[in-house]
């Protein structure tokens, strides 16, 4: 009866998944590591040890992963305000995003970003946006310079690919619609990966726009457009493999709605009263974490030994992060003007 109303997700066989035992191993790392920082998150702020505004990402990891970790270390990720799981899958530390949440020196953004503007120019993070759809120009920003480069000034070695995160209410916005028509137009080499997790903190998502499937309205930029199960890693990272040969071939953008869930509230200070207890049951059976520990047993890729020692060994790099943001200084009040022009580094 709660199926009925879902919308329908689309299937993905695992014959399809062609993925070797390391790179799902490091796909399931990965996860785990999203969803514990994200679960440590909660016990710190609730102790008092974080402020302001958390938004958690627990329950759409396989987004993040399936999508990160098909492209490579030099590309771009553009974030919004549920940034600490990309930052993540980007390859910044754990210590240096926990620090941030701390406000502390020692944070990837200097304690000046906290919790909803992660940023790394080492990584290519491109920074979390606190204002729904203001990281989309700013990726599509990055994906004409990569082409730019390319093509204008003759550099063979710029061919990076721009992945750009919104949820389904961006797909609203003006910026949205702009940007994938410039995008379309000049053949940028860019994903707009929408994390479509059925609510806009307290709002619907069928209830707020006239064409729910986000998809589709690739088609009026004659681009391509891919709804995906955002709950299976496997099917998301096929999606994106495909998106990103075509970005770095030259064969323009692609749009990817990936139909995911939040399994907690919009952000910590959000009661979660709205969503129906039918609902989230729905959704948390389809945890993607365990679906993929589950596939990696049933292949013979790794041992359910071998995934409790990740986990073991992730919680302990949690646990460092943890001491290492409490232990970090605070950014030093002379140095508040510091980082407001780009020459200043």
């Amino acid at each position: 009866m709660v199926q009925e109303r879902e919308r329908v997700l689309p299937s993905f066989s695992t014959t399809q998944a062609n993925i070797t035992r390391e790179d799902g191993l490091i796909v399931y790392e990965d996860m785990v590591l999203g969803r514990l920082f994200e679960d440590k998150c909660a016990e710190m702020y609730y102790r008092g040890k974080m402020f302001g505004f958390v938004h958690l990402y627990n329950g759409q990891e396989a987004v993040s992963s399936g999508v990160i970790k098909a492209m490579r270390k030099d590309d771009y990720v553009s974030s919004t305000y549920r940034d600490h799981v990309h930052a993540l899958s980007a390859g910044v530390p754990a210590r240096e995003v926990m620090a941030e949440l701390f406000g502390k020196a020692t944070g990837c953004s200097k304690g000046r970003g906290g919790s909803m503007h992660m940023f790394s120019s080492e990584h290519n993070l491109l920074g979390g946006y606190a204002f729904v759809a203001e990281g989309i120009p700013v990726a599509t920003g990055a994906a004409f310079q990569s082409k730019y480069r390319r093509e204008a000034l003759g550099d063979p070695n710029a061919d990076q690919v721009t992945a750009c995160f919104f949820g389904d209410g961006a797909s609203n916005n003006g910026q949205f619609f702009e940007c994938l028509n410039m995008a379309a137009l000049w053949k940028l080499p860019i994903l707009f990966v929408v994390e479509n997790n059925k609510w806009a903190i307290g709002m619907a998502h069928d209830r707020a726009t006239s064409q729910p499937e986000i998809y589709k309205k690739a088609e009026v930029f004659d681009m391509a457009g891919v709804e995906v199960d955002g709950m299976d890693v496997l099917a998301v990272r096929a999606v994106a493999q495909e998106a990103v040969a075509r970005a770095r071939a030259g064969e323009g953008p692609t749009l990817i709605e990936a139909l995911t869930y939040r399994f907690r509230g919009h952000s910590l200070a959000d009661p979660d009263e709205l969503r129906s207890k039918a609902e989230k049951d729905f959704w948390f059976a389809r945890d993607p974490i365990k679906r993929l520990a589950a596939y990696l047993m049933e292949q013979n890729l790794a041992t359910q030994e071998e995934l409790k020692g990740i986990n073991r060994r992730i919680q302990a790099t949690i646990e460092e992060a943890v001491q290492f943001g409490l232990e970090s200084p605070e950014p030093d009040p002379s140095e508040l003007y510091r980082f407001v022009f780009a020459e200043d580094k």
